[in-house]
């Protein structure tokens, strides 16, 4: 750019040359002041352009673009680019033609976490003693390409891996000089596949015991019991209460899905804790009755908590429910507050309690402890799951302790106040007080 604007002065110069020569040859009076003049002039302007054609304000597009390509590019050195590799989430390991690791990256070095020294260098065996890695790896120096492995891992997590491994192709073209494979971590969706499977299964299985009672029932009836009055009561009744079993269980399963894919919210308002549960436990005083419980509402009067009052009144109507079903003939229920560290309501029960291994896995989806109890009392086995996804809704928590043969205290932990809540309003309400368990 400053080249072609100083042109314009080089050519200035050179036309006062000429005014020069010329009027030395035509004798002209005071030619040599004028001459001298031009040439300064022609000097001068030629100064002028070429500064001004090396500000840059008056660079052209393709000179600014130049210059900021120059200025901001960025230097790809090995180190940037060990960096890259290095954040990649998924697993790359390069061995050579002898099987042994030339690069890897954290990923990878993570997965082999049973070495404690440098894995470079290293001979494959070395690094694991998993037959599908290492035919993967000798099918790709042999110039085959692997995809689809499936590689597990047992270490203090099991986890599952997707491999697949390329040939690296000679400098002269003959054979390869190694292999590069990736590891990519498919843990978690083995994980939702296999909670996927598990759903279908125990949802088929809930509704094949009713429905097959309620089918041979009618059988019996079409085949002449309809006209027996004791029997055809007795059947009637039967298929009435496996029929509402089935309609607890789908009214369940919509529920929890709606709540898990993120369609229903909670929308949070100062509620009084006592009265709602005095509501519950009238509710429910007829099972109670039934079972000689005695339910004691210990929450103080002037207790109130922020939380979506429907919402509040399924999770505990759930708890103390189950309470009452699962407790002791004669025992008792009893439900507490505790503000010391935000808002924790409690339903303790004095029934057989819960063994300690079932703990963990108490709030997954149709998961019991006693299955032919549960489902000869009327549970779903969905009720704790849809506890547990609402009181997350809320910004909290719910804890279970229990000893086997002494009883079980659940625990709602609520965060004080709108401003740890991230609720957002309510995309339809269900109809309130529905009985999950």
């Amino acid at each position: 750019m400053t080249k072609s604007r100083f042109l314009p002065g080089l050519v200035i110069a050179a036309l006062a040359v000429l005014v020069l020569v010329v009027a030395y040859l035509s004798e002209l009076p005071g030619w040599p002041v004028v001459s001298v003049l031009t040439l300064l002039l022609g000097l001068a302007l030629g100064l002028f352009l070429t500064k001004k054609a090396s500000d840059p304000r008056e660079l052209d597009v393709a000179d600014e673009k130049k210059r900021f390509g120059d200025e901001g590019a960025v230097a790809f050195s090995p180190g940037l680019l060990e960096a890259t590799v290095n954040e990649m989430r998924e697993g790359l390991l390069v061995i050579d033609s002898e099987m042994r690791v030339v690069a890897s990256n954290r990923a990878v070095r993570d997965l082999f976490s049973l070495v404690e020294d440098s894995i470079d260098l290293r001979r494959l065996t070395e690094l694991t003693r998993n037959p599908a890695i290492y035919d993967a790896f000798l099918d790709a120096v042999r110039g085959t390409e692997r995809a689809g492995v499936r590689v597990e891992t047992y270490g203090p997590a099991r986890r599952i891996f997707d491999l697949r491994v390329v040939p690296l192709s000679a400098v002269n073209g003959r054979g390869a000089a190694g292999a590069v494979g990736v590891f990519f971590d498919v843990t978690r969706l083995e994980r939702l596949e296999l909670v996927r499977q598990e759903f279908l299964s125990n949802v088929s299985h809930e509704l094949r015991t009713p429905l097959t009672s309620i089918m041979a029932l009618t059988e019996t009836l079409e085949a002449g019991d309809i006209d027996d009055q004791e029997h055809n009561r007795r059947s009637l009744a039967i298929i009435q209460k496996n029929a509402t079993r089935m309609h607890r269980l789908i009214d369940d399963i919509l529920e929890l899905s709606a709540i898990e894919a993120g369609n229903v919210k909670v929308r949070p308002e100062v509620v009084p804790l006592r009265p709602l549960v005095e509501d519950i436990v009238g509710s429910l005083s007829a099972a109670a009755a039934t079972r000689t419980i005695v339910v004691s509402n210990l929450v103080p009067p002037e207790v109130k908590v922020f939380a979506d009052p429907h919402r509040l009144l399924q999770m505990l109507t759930n708890l103390i429910e189950n309470a009452i079903k699962f407790n002791r003939p004669r025992g008792t229920v009893l439900i507490s507050y505790d503000g010391n560290e935000g808002d924790r309501i409690s339903v303790e029960d004095t029934g057989e309690g819960i063994p300690v291994h079932h703990l963990d896995r108490l709030f997954e989806r149709f998961y019991r402890v006693d299955r032919a109890r549960s489902r000869e009392l009327g549970g779903t086995g969905l009720g704790l799951a849809i506890v547990k996804h609402l009181t997350r809704a809320h910004g909290g928590e719910v804890t279970v302790e229990s000893r086997f043969g002494e009883g079980t205290k659940f625990t709602i932990e609520l965060p004080r106040g709108s401003g740890n809540l991230q609720v957002s309003a309510v995309a339809g309400d269900r109809q309130a007080g529905n009985r999950l368990m």
